[in-house]
């Protein structure tokens, strides 16, 4: 499992690294508002990509258990129709973006003077989204085959290539956050090739054939079986977060890019916990698919409580350092001031962030992708918004905001740990 797990934390540690690139560049070669429009974007972007990448996830679950079946004929007609529906989803979510943009970023109480340059941001990344999905799709199959390694490889050229790519759109030829937008999307266009490319040139059994892409019903049917909920619980949470970003958004400018800071800094705590999800889902799909039901429980326990000692170590940090880290963004001592004060409360939570992905991947991998859904829809959302929305009101204070996200982690915890002590998803496929 950790050989597994490393390059995909290696792989998102330079995903993120590109991203935080993003922000910190335009931060200080443009300003705050700049800063504001890119890392509140993140939210959003989520919540129209993520039901996307749950799909994918769900093609990733029922390859990996036809691998562990040495079912190749299936773990092949699944790869090619993963691929097929992903490029659709991919050409939708493009025009989705485009058009919704503005609307969304209103919606969101976005303040008139970050709004134009919000949406510049949001609309040129969007026009990119067929070749984010493409790449995550092309990394699906080859992370439910056992293959993290390559991934890593096409994530560290693209990351490089992005960093670069900002320095010369934003601080020489001083585009602005269209010039970040349009580095982001040229970099996501590179790793879709080589992720492709990878898939056509392998001579193992998944192999791409590019006349055999299309759908098998029998199989979309298993893949949305799997993909739909994980889909949904991404979107479920994106919505919740896009409520608690409007509720930022209503503090100003400074709150948007001292919160937009901290999200970015918080994006390397999730490297250990999507690490250690990717491994789990996979490692519980082959396992189960292969019938070692006992080895699927330990490795359930190993990777639950790798993540969550990785996640709670990287936050112990953080909240040491985010009086030096989050000026990396922005100087200016109003927008520093909010990113620590959310850093220092939120950070010591980590481990139950880390416990509730590490369980939800137990279930997806397992074939109990509802579960999870069902749990975040609950208490990531109902009771997260219902917590905005009602809290704000009678402490009207940017620190009520905080809380919403250790409360509802904490909250999710308790009944992720009942159900996963169940342990009836050992014998799903039984």
């Amino acid at each position: 499992m950790i050989n597994f797990a490393i390059p995909v934390f290696i792989g998102h540690l330079f995903q993120q690294l590109y991203n935080t690139a993003d922000s910190i560049i335009v931060g200080n070669f443009v300003g705050k508002q700049a800063l504001a429009a890119v890392s509140s974007s993140g939210n959003l972007i989520f919540m129209m990509t993520g039901f996307f990448m749950g799909l994918c996830l769900g093609a990733g679950v029922i390859i990996s258990r036809y691998l562990g079946a040495k079912d190749y004929d299936r773990m092949r007609r699944a790869i090619h129709t993963g691929v097929a529906f992903a490029l659709c989803c991919g050409m939708a979510l493009s025009v989705l973006g485009l058009w919704l943009a503005p609307k969304l970023l209103i919606l969101m109480r976005t303040p008139e003077n970050v709004l134009p340059l919000s949406t510049t941001y949001f609309r040129i990344y969007f026009f990119g989204s067929f070749f984010t999905l493409t790449y995550n799709i092309c990394a699906g199959v080859m992370q439910a085959v056992g293959d993290s390694k390559s991934p890593l490889r096409f994530l560290i050229i693209s990351s490089m290539t992005n960093i670069v790519l900002d320095l010369i759109f934003v601080g020489v030829f001083h585009w602005g956050v269209a010039g970040a937008a349009v580095a982001t999307v040229i970099s996501q266009m590179l790793s879709a090739v080589l992720g492709f490319r990878k898939l056509l040139i392998s001579d193992g059994h998944y192999k791409l054939v590019i006349k055999e892409i299309g759908f098998d019903f029998e199989l979309l049917k298993e893949i949305l079986h799997q993909g739909i909920p994980t889909g949904i619980q991404n979107s479920i949470i994106s919505i919740a977060n896009v409520v608690v970003q409007s509720n930022i958004n209503a503090f100003g400018d400074n709150a948007m890019a001292g919160c937009g800071a901290y999200a970015k800094i918080e994006g390397f705590i999730f490297l250990p916990i999507m690490a250690f999800s990717s491994a789990i889902t996979t490692f519980i799909g082959q396992n189960l698919g292969a019938g070692e039901h006992e080895r699927a429980l330990k490795g359930s326990r190993f990777g639950i409580l790798g993540s969550m000692v990785s996640a709670e170590l990287l936050g112990m940090v953080l909240w040491l350092i985010c009086p030096w880290v989050i000026p990396l963004f922005n100087s200016d001592p109003a927008v520093v001031e909010i990113g620590v004060n959310q850093m220092r409360t939120e950070s010591l939570f980590f481990f139950a962030l880390a416990f509730a992905h590490s369980v939800s991947a137990v279930m997806r991998g397992s074939g109990k992708a509802k579960m999870p859904m069902y749990t975040m829809l609950i208490c990531w959302c109902l009771i997260r918004v219902t917590y905005i929305t009602v809290a704000v009101r009678f402490f009207p204070v940017i620190e009520t905001v905080y809380w919403a996200y250790p409360l509802t982690w904490s909250l999710s915890c308790i009944v992720f740990l009942a159900y996963y002590l169940k342990g009836d998803w050992l014998h799903t496929f039984d």
